[in-house]
């Protein structure tokens, strides 16, 4: 590991400012920072620890919905009782996301930052545009296993490893930043992960000197939540797919559908067309099938993956099946 220095952030704007210079990184729970410190990775000159700002409470808000400081740990969010209640779909996904160890120290905040875990990016020894850019994508004629078949390009095809973010994709929670001079801005996460098209290294909306402060959530959804992981194994591997549904039916027909999607896409990944179609109609396997289809328009395996194609279509038909009794 290389040497770097270390320090204790002031106060929230003394954290933005700090991130204005490319060698200083944020640090809280350092759940995924570390490792990739530990690889050289990542090689930051400095860090500046934040975790004594108050950033870790969960709040009502006046229209009904939480507001999720980006200090809130993992495992308290999971367990917290109007979460479970409420937001059943987001507390699934967390636990399903990493050991308890993890969930203690992990924050809302690092959850959505963190980083792939394609191999070759951590791999420095590896071409990897996120990494490098320019350098090119080893992943796109290597063993692409865990990569994206959706929304990738042919600078990258690696894919966001959270759980969370997924869950919070279902339920269109807005991402909230402040810079270094006190102006806040609320971003959709629709909006908060970025495609890789050319850039692949630019992975979120966020501007040089600012940071996130909290993840607010809408008023409770009407519904059934389910959230199903596809994993190489049982315990705490990363999603091949995962799918957040959130299904509003009566008597076999469906009212409304969320669905995003995890496993697929550099990130969680939601088409407003497969909601859509399953909208005012009865919950059969044709609906599923159009749904599937909307899904996986323009879906490309790249070898290693190709299977996801078939693993998508089965795991949305799973969880509909579930949540509609067929």
């Amino acid at each position: 590991m290389k040497a770097f220095s270390y320090q204790r952030a002031r106060s929230v704007a003394d954290a933005a400012s700090a991130t204005t210079n490319p060698g200083v990184k944020i640090i809280a729970g350092g759940t995924n920072l570390l490792d990739l410190m530990k690889l050289q990775v990542e090689t930051p000159s400095a860090l500046v620890d934040v975790n004594r700002l108050p950033l870790d409470k969960i709040e009502e808000t006046s229209e009904g919905g939480l507001r999720i400081g980006a200090l809130v740990r993992n495992s308290d969010l999971a367990a917290d009782p109007r979460v479970r209640q409420h937001y059943e779909v987001l507390s699934r996904a967390l636990l399903a996301g990493a050991s308890a160890q993890l969930r203690n120290k992990a924050t809302t905040a690092g959850n959505l930052l963190q980083r792939t875990r394609c191999y070759y990016f951590y791999d420095v020894t590896k071409p990897c545009n996120k990494r490098v850019p320019g350098s090119g994508c080893s992943a796109l004629a290597g063993f692409n296993r865990i990569h994206a078949i959706l929304g990738g390009s042919e600078a990258c095809i690696a894919t966001h490893p959270s759980d969370m973010a997924v869950a919070m994709r279902a339920l269109d929670a807005n991402v909230e930043a402040i810079d270094r001079e006190g102006k806040a801005r609320t971003i959709p996460i629709a909006d908060f992960h970025k495609l890789p098209g050319r850039t692949p290294e630019i992975e979120s909306a966020l501007n040089s000197g600012e940071i996130v402060t909290a993840v607010t959530l809408p008023p409770p959804l009407p519904g059934v939540q389910v959230y199903r992981k596809v994993r190489d194994r049982a315990s705490y591997a990363f999603a091949l797919v995962s799918v957040a549904a959130i299904v509003d039916s009566v008597h076999g027909r469906i009212r409304s559908a969320r669905l995003a999607f995890g496993g697929l896409a550099p990130k969680p990944w939601r088409v407003a067309a497969a909601e859509q179609s399953l909208m005012n109609t009865a919950a059969t396997t044709n609906s599923f099938d159009a749904a599937a289809d909307a899904v996986l328009e323009g879906a490309r395996g790249y070898g290693s993956n190709d299977f996801k194609i078939l693993l998508t279509r089965r795991t949305l038909h799973a969880v509909l099946c579930e949540i509609t009794r067929i």
